[in-house]
């Protein structure tokens, strides 16, 4: 039988209509802390950077259904981060789907011939030009709630868990492009730049979108910190504020704060 020059090698990704939810490294990261119930030894065993892979987790987190993954605490240990029983059977079913995957694309690769070639190329050429990511920090899944008309927009609810809704605001085009339903899925992005942050659940503002949660994370740069909220679904909000302003309002891991940000500032897609 004729030696095949070139195997297909699969690189599954699972893409919702919200985005780009697991891959490779994201699964493998997932193993990871399964295995050592600790997301720095995770990190180091993907590898990955310790930043990079908890804004991992939160983008899975908040694209699941249920979290894929949760932080313990206390035990003689002072806690860790576990895989929940929805994130095991997420990992065994990526995974049998990756290796069905491989099988059909080897099927493939065996069936093809000199004039197919070509085709083949310019499909893989199509795939890279389709596939889409985005750099909105925050990434959230959903479904439509409400919609209001107005004379040149659309006013979108998006209820996130059960506690959560936020509201977006596109033209009438945009929504007539997207097909908008009440009941449908859609992803909601919103930049981290975009986000304010407040610590006083009395200070009012004219935004739409106020949600409260406890400060998991700061991750501090040349100029600005990144920091992360966690809401009691397990879906987390990320904000990029000065660090003047995270020693003015006090903000400090495990504390609360309230993330901020205008209808006009989310971005549907699906």
């Amino acid at each position: 039988m004729e030696q095949i020059a070139h195997r297909l090698r699969s690189r599954l990704e699972v893409d919702t209509e919200f985005g780009s939810f697991l891959g490779d490294t994201r699964i493998r990261l997932l193993e990871a802390i399964d295995k050592h119930g600790s997301i720095s030894q995770a990190a180091k065993a993907v590898p990955l950077s310790y930043k990079a892979a908890w804004d991992a987790i939160d983008a899975m987190n908040n694209l699941a259904d249920q979290p894929l993954v949760v932080r313990s605490t206390g035990g003689k240990n002072g806690g860790g981060t576990l895989l929940t029983e929805h994130g095991r059977k997420t990992v065994a079913l990526y995974r049998a789907l990756e290796a069905e995957y491989q099988a059909a694309l080897d099927r493939l690769a065996e069936s093809m011939h000199d004039g197919l070639a070509g085709d083949f190329q310019q499909f893989r050429q199509l795939l890279r030009r389709m596939s889409m990511k985005t750099s909105a920090r925050n990434q959230f899944a959903g479904q439509i709630v409400g919609l209001r008309e107005g004379h040149v927009d659309y006013e979108v609810r998006i209820r996130l868990d059960d506690e959560h809704e936020i509201v977006a605001v596109i033209t009438i085009d945009s929504a007539e492009s997207l097909g908008l339903t009440i009941g449908m899925e859609i992803n909601a992005l919103v930049k981290s730049s975009s986000v304010l942050l407040l610590d006083d659940p009395n200070i009012r503002t004219s935004a739409r979108n106020q949600l409260w949660g406890d400060i998991t994370r700061i991750h501090d740069g040349p100029v600005n910190a990144e920091v992360t909220l966690a809401l009691k679904s397990g879906k987390s909000v990320c904000a990029v504020v000065t660090h003047d302003s995270v020693e003015r309002l006090g903000l400090a891991v495990g504390g609360q704060a309230c993330a901020v940000f205008k209808a006009s500032a989310v971005i549907l897609c699906k």
